[in-house]
């Protein structure tokens, strides 16, 4: 039976920005001295809010110029203007998309990111008309996964019980969210996926797999 409702994470999911995004962190990084490869760094922040990296970076040791509110705007800054410069979707995703509007499912996006940010990635994707006020950001709402108020606001928001939605995410600490608001979570990993599968996530390699995983396959 399908879901009544299916909540897309963003970043890796709807749209192939984890790299650009991440590479920000890595020169912003490399320029206080602390050296780390883009694999390194998005194993530790995809799916984290730019407040949870702020503080992450603290931890290393890095000497953040400012608050971390100003350095989280520099960052938002610089990731904003490499995101302009063009962002993919996820192959396949606009497939599920079509798919859940033919099976007549809603559906929405809840991130850890800005607004502003998914203005920038789903636009030039082609998909901000699609979550047309459908749109959970933590940036704005003040609450961050692994928290899953993200997730209730959401269900709420769409007059759905909790348990009847059905969460995609790519990140472990969204995983665990979904986990925690009671909902079931398909994990998106083409590769690995052993993080998401230790909270609870059915991990699936491509997006194509996606719509018999929901119920709503021809």
């Amino acid at each position: 039976m399908p879901p009544e409702l299916v909540i897309f994470d963003c970043d890796g999911v709807l749209v192939d920005s984890e790299p650009v995004s991440n590479q920000v962190t890595v020169d912003a990084l490399a320029g206080m001295g602390i050296h780390m490869s883009l694999d390194e760094i998005m194993g530790m922040f995809v799916g984290k809010s730019m407040a949870q990296v702020a503080a992450g970076v603290r931890a290393m040791g890095a000497p953040l110029p400012g608050t971390d509110a100003q350095w989280i705007t520099e960052l938002y800054a610089e990731t904003y203007a490499r995101l302009r410069k063009g962002v993919d979707p996820i192959p396949g995703v606009v497939g599920v998309l079509d798919a859940l509007d033919a099976a007549g499912v809603p559906y929405c996006v809840a991130s850890n990111g800005s607004d502003q940010k998914m203005d920038i990635t789903l636009g030039a994707t082609g998909m901000a008309h699609r979550f047309e006020r459908k749109r959970f950001s933590a940036h704005t709402l003040g609450v961050s996964k692994p928290d899953p108020e993200l997730f209730f606001i959401a269900a709420k928001y769409m007059s759905v019980v909790p348990a009847r939605a059905v969460v995609i995410e790519d990140s472990a600490s969204g995983a665990l969210g979904a986990q925690r608001a009671g909902m079931r979570c398909f994990g998106y990993a083409p590769m690995g996926g052993a993080d998401l599968e230790e909270v609870g996530a059915q991990v699936f390699r491509t997006m194509d797999d996606l719509p018999a995983l929901l119920g709503i396959a021809d």
